[in-house]
């Protein structure tokens, strides 16, 4: 049934790709996601359980079992001499593809990176850089897939690792992720990003769910007790604005603050919006502390991408 299910997640990938970069008509597209949601259904999967990810794309599988060499193949095991023309073109089209990241355009870079590593499929910041963009698309299996292709042709390329690394903990694959953070930082030993990031790793390799702790082990259970926060929230619930307006989106048989049988206007969603601005104003100034100790929390279980966002 496990495999069932890996090949049903593969399946359901290939058909999220042809939704996003497909060219398909509306209804082509409305078919695709019909189908989707059918899959996600029949086998119990869907985009968010990751750790179904195999190391290769379905085209890719296709290809080997059509009798063609996927591209990574090629590269390890039949090196490619390209010409100096099409060495000066993949660099325009890495160029590019740095300019579409900064745009945050990452489909769009993804697409010059693939360009560029037709052309020099032996250039490791290619396949460095377009993992980046998949990682920023959430694709995180062919963040993996790349950041390997990348270690393949440059074993000593410590961002490939970086790389890996962020893409792993965004699998929830913290044990592995650990493993190529302590590579990186043997690569660049004063790296402070992959050092950070490896000590969240490790942090949350140890870390076991409790029915308390919020995601990423976040200290609800310290929150609750905290006598500043709980006045603040106290003061808030009691706001007779924000009682009218819970009262109404709970019963959901009246406006909160207009007619019966309506649902809640933009005006009174608005109105809860600025009483939870309200809030937050009130804590930033009565207690800051407790709002930079949130802030630290939230700070030091968060992997940095900020020194692997500079492309190559």
């Amino acid at each position: 049934m496990a495999d069932q299910k890996r090949l049903a997640y593969s399946i359901i990938q290939f058909l999220h790709d042809q939704l996003q970069n497909g060219g398909l008509s509306p209804d082509a597209q409305e078919s695709l996601e019909v189908a989707i949601q059918c899959l996600e259904t029949a086998f119990g999967v869907s985009m968010e359980d990751q750790g179904l990810a195999v190391s290769q794309s379905l085209p890719e599988i296709f290809e080997a079992a059509a009798g063609k060499e996927p591209e990574h193949i090629r590269t390890n095991s039949e090196p490619i001499t390209p010409s100096e023309d099409d060495i000066a073109e993949a660099e325009r089209l890495k160029t590019e593809g740095n300019e579409q990241m900064k745009a945050e355009n990452f489909e769009a870079a993804v697409s010059f990176y693939g360009k560029a590593i037709e052309l020099n499929p032996s250039n490791a910041v290619y396949f460095c850089n377009r993992a980046a963009a998949y990682s920023k698309l959430g694709n995180y299996a062919g963040a993996v897939r790349d950041c390997e292709r990348a270690i393949g042709i440059d074993p000593n390329y410590s961002k490939a690792y970086g790389r890996m690394g962020l893409a792993l903990s965004s699998l929830n694959k913290h044990t592995e992720a650990v493993v190529y953070y302590k590579k990186a930082l043997e690569l660049d030993p004063d790296n402070d990003t992959y050092k950070s990031n490896l000590k969240i790793a490790e942090q949350k390799m140890k870390e076991t769910p409790s029915p308390t702790g919020g995601p990423g082990g976040f200290d609800l259970a310290g929150l609750l007790n905290n006598p500043g926060f709980m006045s603040m929230a106290s003061n808030l619930m009691n706001n007779p604005q924000v009682q009218q307006l819970m009262s109404g989106m709970i019963s959901g048989g009246h406006n909160a603050m207009g007619a019966a049988g309506t649902s809640p206007s933009t005006n009174d969603l608005a109105s809860l919006i600025q009483a939870g601005q309200q809030f937050a104003q009130q804590m930033q100034q009565q207690n800051p502390e407790l709002i930079e100790q949130l802030r630290s929390q939230i700070r030091s279980r968060t992997p940095s991408a900020s020194n692997e966002d500079q492309q190559e």
